[in-house]
């Protein structure tokens, strides 16, 4: 997500996870609550809820959506196997009864039973295996397919060739032995598997989408807290709760309007004014000198996010593909400073590609990451380098300012010329990076899709991830992925996936630039409200309160 989270696990080990993350918290002094006081208001069950958004790219189907526009209806529309709870990502069973296996390469999978889908149907096993083998099913073009690679018969149904036919229509490694129970192969033993599958790309779908896809996706059919209502683009998202689900992640209000903004600002002074009930970031003017203190208060809500901010170097770019051009621009960035001015302390400079939080996240991995003026200087001389440097960005949701900053640091130390290009919104600016179409280099932020160094690696950097933005490439990074997949004990996976981090350091096909420290808003009307590990509203925190 720009990504985003999934997961289920007792063999992972979420003890570890919480330490981590607690002793994260602890330090960042955030409660990832923003709740006030017990008893300070009578709360209202069937109030509404209105929050911040920006228009999705696609239609709202979970295994092509992986913005944070969209994934802020889908997540709350859709129930995956497993879920996550609150700012320290405790995975927990949701939909699974049990995720069980002896060798962390078959999964056997029970589902609740008496789930059903918003149109009354029943969830039922195959809702999640026809699910799955729509996602890979190349022909489909789904931007969450290559979650589905670890799955046995992955490449049946999406051929590396990209002009090739897939050989059939389902992978081999998805069998349903019942109305509630189903068994996944995978290629090889995944430690993050029965983790993995909280993501929203394995969310089920209901037999009604294979009849009338169109249909579909104008009115969307998911098996979450909440339904589908309305979408009217660039306005709204209207969802209302649905009363009949069964899971333990609840909301407790009734209807949820996800307004679509194309300024932040706006966004924020409807906060103030309560005609908004809860932003997941706050606009830079908010942000200057601190003011949002004293605007918010005790509306002001902190969480730890498990996220990073990179900028992505696209290698398809004419000269971009030059590794002193990259150390260059890495080390003419002042993070310090642009954290520390244009940002006001929200964000700390980043150094490595793995979120702070996440097991298996190490300090200082990109040496290149630190402001070095001579360095700079000096690489980029050596990097022949013709021409001018170009950022590219939504301009909304205070993205422009830090890429701005970034862009003046790189001028001002290289003695080159950058331009931040703004982008119309974020649904355009999404398309124009996954159908490489950047002419220079791009903002690149993922937000964690479950507490794994896995999902920060191979999304992003393995050839052909789902979020490569950089169109990288490295067939020792692909080969030490693939081993870290195919390990089944979880420490040593994170060592493969570490020296992965190393060798993907040196390359620099994006260049780390800060970490979010998650500082969001809520309303007057909001009694609480708690900030999620992926940056968006935790729904079942959320207590409206009686006018």
């Amino acid at each position: 997500m720009e990504g985003i989270m999934r997961r289920s696990r007792r063999l992972w080990g979420p003890t570890v996870v919480m330490t981590s993350l607690a002793l994260v918290l602890a330090a960042c002094g955030g409660s990832g609550s923003g709740s006030n006081p017990a008893g300070a208001g009578e709360t209202n069950p069937d109030g509404t809820v209105s929050v911040y958004g920006t228009e999705p790219q696609n239609a709202l189907v979970p295994s092509n959506i992986n913005d944070l526009g969209g994934t802020k209806a889908v997540q709350v529309m859709f129930a995956t196997l497993v879920g996550f709870k609150g700012a320290d990502a405790k995975p927990f069973n949701l939909m699974a009864d049990s995720i069980t296996t002896t060798d962390s390469k078959v999964y056997d999978i029970k589902i609740k039973q008496g789930w059903k889908f918003h149109d009354g149907t029943e969830v039922k096993a195959h809702n999640f295996t026809d699910a799955w083998n729509f996602a890979a099913y190349a022909p489909n073009g789904q931007l969450n397919t290559d979650f589905f690679s670890n799955i046995q018969g992955y490449t049946d149904v999406h051929p590396e060739d990209e002009n090739a036919k897939p050989s059939t229509e389902g992978m081999s490694g998805l069998v349903v032995k019942g109305d509630y129970e189903f068994q996944v192969t995978l290629n090889a033993p995944f430690s993050v598997f029965d983790i993995k599958i909280g993501y929203q790309a394995f969310a089920p779908l209901p037999d009604v989408f294979f009849k009338d896809r169109p249909g579909f996706e104008q009115h969307p059919i998911g098996n979450g807290p909440m339904k589908f209502v309305s979408r009217t683009p660039n306005q709204d998202i209207k969802l209302t709760r649905f009363d009949d689900y069964k899971g333990d992640d609840k909301v407790h209000f009734k209807d949820l309007d996800i307004k679509i903004y194309a300024s932040q600002e706006t966004a924020y002074q409807d906060l103030l004014s309560g005609r908004l009930d809860f932003m997941e970031a706050l606009p830079p003017s908010a942000v200057a000198g601190g003011k949002y203190k004293n605007d918010l208060g005790d509306r002001l809500v902190t969480g730890h996010l498990l996220g990073i901010s990179t900028i992505a170097v696209p290698y398809y770019v004419p000269g971009y593909n030059n590794l002193e051009l990259r150390k260059a621009i890495s080390m003419a960035i002042d993070r310090a400073q642009i954290t520390k001015t244009v940002m006001n302390d929200t964000y700390v400079p980043a150094d490595g590609y793995i979120s702070q939080g996440i097991p298996g996240a190490r300090p200082g991995v990109c040496e290149f990451c630190k402001f070095d003026p001579e360095a700079a200087k000096e690489a980029f001389q050596r990097s022949g380098f013709k021409g001018k440097l170009t950022i590219a960005s939504n301009a909304d949701g205070g993205r422009k300012e830090p890429l701005v900053a970034a862009c003046n640091s790189i001028k001002n130390t290289l003695g080159v010329e950058c331009d931040f290009v703004p982008a119309t919104d974020f649904g355009q600016w999404r398309s124009i990076v996954t159908k490489k179409k950047l002419t220079g280099m791009g903002r690149s932020d993922w937000s964690a899709d479950y507490p794994s160094i896995e999902d920060f690696l191979n999304p992003i950097y393995k050839t052909g991830g789902s979020s490569n933005d950089s169109s990288y490439t490295n067939p020792q990074v692909d080969a030490l992925l693939a081993r870290a997949d195919a390990t089944a004990d979880k420490d040593a996976a994170v060592k493969l996936y570490q020296q992965a981090e190393d060798l993907i350091a040196k390359d620099l096909p994006s260049i780390p630039v800060w970490d979010e420290k998650g500082v969001a808003a809520k309303s007057k009307n909001l009694k609480s409200a708690a900030l999620d590990f992926r940056r968006m509203p935790d729904y079942p925190s959320i207590e409206v309160l009686k006018k």
